[in-house]
């Protein structure tokens, strides 16, 4: 039996009213709509369009993060429009960048992108650890620029980085760990042992060797990188017994 697509006009009346401590029952029965869309083209189509609406319109904070959190799941490209004007906006950038973090397509990692570019302090990081989570690889040369500035940015890029773990990453960590130093350094360089951990699971082995005997040569003689020294010495080894 088809879903019955009019039964949602009562509970998204009742959504574009609501707030905290109102009466949230209706939740139940978008709920259970969210559940049917996983099957059913049509309802995940309705659903995002109502969405949007309470998105793009002058509902409670409340209703949007809720709205958020719902497309989350079900969300697709359509819904994206409606998102990405949030991640500029202070009170909504963390439920809406939850949302396109979770969306699969390259409309959602655009909209961050974009967004990263815009903004500045902790929702700039906040973008950064939503693409870096998605892996969005198209963001790594975003993220190098950061890695020169200032501590908690560059650490939050090297971070970010080490998440995204492809070539490109792994050259750009490679570059700036020369001049880095401190807690800086420290980051840039776990960054490159979890590239190097990463090429060495899909089997570019000569890859991690390289990153690892690198990270080998510039800790030896260091006693305070001994930490550092034998992370790379027991990933050369795993790389010695990855061997065909």
């Amino acid at each position: 039996m088809a879903y019955d697509l009019a039964s949602l006009d009562a509970p998204f009346s009742s959504l574009q009213a609501y707030d905290w401590g109102a009466d949230a029952g209706f939740f139940k029965a978008i709920d259970d709509a969210v559940i049917a869309a996983h099957g059913d083209a049509a309802v995940r189509a309705e659903l995002e369009k109502r969405f949007s609406a309470i998105l793009s319109g002058g509902a409670s904070r409340a209703a949007k993060e809720y709205a958020c959190r719902k497309l989350s799941m079900i969300g697709t490209a359509a819904s994206v429009p409606a998102l990405a004007p949030l991640l500029l906006q202070k009170e909504h950038s963390h439920m809406a960048r939850f949302a396109l973090e979770r969306i699969d397509g390259a409309e959602a990692a655009d909209a961050l992108r974009k967004a990263f570019s815009s903004l500045d302090g902790d929702l700039k990081l906040g973008m950064m650890a939503s693409l870096a989570a998605r892996r969005d690889g198209a963001s790594v040369p975003l993220f190098a620029a950061l890695l020169a500035g200032d501590e908690k940015a560059a650490i939050a890029a090297a971070d970010a980085l080490g998440m995204i773990r492809d070539a490109a990453a792994a050259r750009v960590l490679e570059a700036a760990a020369g001049s880095a130093s401190g807690r800086k350094s420290l980051a840039i360089t776990d960054a490159r042992l979890a590239c190097a951990e990463a090429m060495l699971a899909v089997g570019k082995r000569s890859e991690a060797m390289a990153i690892y005997r690198a990270i080998e040569a510039s800790a030896a003689g260091k006693p305070s990188a001994r930490p550092t020294l034998m992370a790379a010495k027991r990933g050369i080894v795993a790389c010695l017994d990855a061997t065909p």
